[in-house]
């Protein structure tokens, strides 16, 4: 069984990202399980080329720090001629209306002047990663749900056209993780390309920025904390990302704080300890780039060696090998 799931290096890693998969991927991922870091993904609007490759290489060197194994770990545009050549010959299966009623193409090509094509071909290129590496599942919510069901399609079409290739891969729910609102405006999630940062803890911040944001956190009216998400989303908030710290449930945690202070000092806390390996790790990774480029091209070496049989075989069969 092979689970794929992605990052796109849109930004800084927050603690959203951590807590919610990242820390997951590496406690819980199987053998086979594969990471990647979706870089070509996050070209499909305007971007800093240069911020986009210092972002891919930080999103790698915090997989790993966070205990993801190297040899499951692969930046995408590592293996750009591989997907780009199974790429189009998915786009050589697809039909031009199956791209086009996408609903996420659809939501952001709305009302806009200038979308690039790549917006639209997009979930064949999402195809293409899953298809090449033959994964059985892939983790994704519900606005990804439909660029899977896009891949299991065209496996369907092309083996049924041209002979059996691909794995039928299909979406599946991840488990519950940790939902981490935005600490400045806790009715939106934390967001790694958000322009107002003021509200996200980043994964490399230092100690004295995550306090410094923690501190700064909305909260509710109330005279005592207490855990009520509707009414209180900011006091909610941060006894959600303290109890993803503790492993211990909300709103026990809330009966133990008889203020706001009291409960922002102990979830920076957390945070910090929490934080504190994987930034560490990332840091020294970073720091040493001949060993974070041996690690990256490591990764690029397999996941390509995973895929090769399966595209040779594909431009084969399609007439193209």
């Amino acid at each position: 069984m092979i689970r794929l799931s992605g990052i796109t290096p849109s930004g800084h890693v927050h603690v959203g990202n951590h807590l919610g998969a990242i820390r997951r991927w590496a406690d819980e991922g199987g053998p086979d399980d594969l990471y990647f870091v979706s870089d070509l993904h996050a070209m499909t609007n305007s971007h800093n080329p240069a911020k986009l490759r210092s972002m891919a290489s930080e999103q790698l060197a915090v997989l790993i720090a966070a205990g993801i194994e190297p040899d499951r770990v692969f930046v995408q545009s590592d293996i750009a001629r591989e997907l780009g050549a199974l790429n189009w010959v998915l786009e050589c299966t697809c039909n031009y209306g199956e791209a086009a009623r996408m609903i996420q193409f659809k939501e952001k090509s709305k009302g806009r002047a200038g979308v690039r094509l790549s917006l639209l071909t997009y979930p064949v290129l999402m195809a293409a990663d899953i298809l090449l590496q033959g994964a059985d599942e892939v983790p994704v919510g519900e606005d990804q749900r439909q660029h899977v069901e896009l891949a299991r399609t065209l496996a369907k079409r092309f083996n049924s056209t041209y002979g059996d290739v691909f794995t039928m891969p299909k979406a599946v729910l991840p488990p519950a993780g940790a939902r981490v609102m935005d600490l400045a405006e806790p009715t939106r999630k934390m967001s790694k390309s958000t322009k107002e940062e003021a509200g996200v803890v980043f994964v490399l911040d230092e100690p004295d920025q995550v306090r410094r944001k923690v501190k700064r956190a909305k909260t509710d009216g109330g005279s005592k904390p207490a855990y009520a998400p509707e009414s209180r989303p900011g006091m909610a908030n941060l006894l959600d990302i303290l109890a993803a710290c503790t492993g211990e449930k909300p709103e026990v945690l809330a009966d133990r704080f008889d203020s706001y202070g009291q409960v922002k000092e102990a979830v920076a806390e957390a945070l910090i300890e929490e934080l504190r390996p994987v930034r560490e790790g990332a840091l020294a990774l970073l720091s040493d780039p001949g060993e974070l480029e041996r690690v990256r091209k490591a990764g690029a070496v397999r996941a390509a060696e995973r895929g090769e049989h399966r595209l040779q075989s594909a431009l084969r069969l399609i007439g193209a090998g």
